[in-house]
C-alpha cells in the first residue's frame, strides 16, 4: 500500500511538470544564447520577492497569479520565454499563454534553480 501512495505522488508530480501541448522546453544553457534576441519576450512568473532577490535582467516580472489579468502587456505574436524557480509555475504559465492564443511559448526547464 505504501508503494502505491509513493507511485501516485511521483506520477502526480511528473504530470504537473509536463509542459502544455505545443510548448517547447529549453535548458538554462539554451536560454543564455537567447537573451540578446530582441524579437523574444521574457517573462518571470515568480513572486516579486523572489524576483527582487535574484533575477535575469531581460525578464519582466509578471507573477503567475497575475498573468491572466496582465496578458495585454505581452505580444502574442512574439516568442515568449517563461521562467520560474523550478519550472513548475512556468509550465502552468505556458499553458495559460497557449490558451490565450500565444503561438510560440517556451518553458525554461529547471528555472532559476538551474541558472548559474
Amino acid at each position: 500500500m505504501e508503494w502505491i501512495v509513493i507511485a501516485a505522488i511521483v506520477a502526480f508530480i511528473v504530470w504537473r511538470m509536463k509542459p502544455a501541448k505545443g510548448v517547447k522546453t529549453i535548458s538554462t544553457t539554451d536560454l543564455r544564447g537567447m537573451l540578446t534576441d530582441k524579437s523574444k519576450q521574457f517573462v518571470d512568473v515568480r513572486t516579486p520577492g523572489e524576483y527582487k532577490g535574484r533575477n535575469i535582467s531581460q525578464f519582466q516580472n509578471i507573477p503567475l497569479d497575475q498573468l491572466p489579468a496582465k496578458l495585454n502587456k505581452l505580444d502574442p505574436s512574439k516568442e515568449t520565454i517563461v521562467l520560474c524557480q523550478s519550472g513548475m509555475r512556468s509550465s502552468r504559465a505556458a499553458g495559460i499563454l497557449k490558451k490565450a492564443g500565444f503561438t510560440n511559448v517556451v518553458n525554461v526547464r529547471g528555472g532559476m534553480s538551474q541558472w548559474q
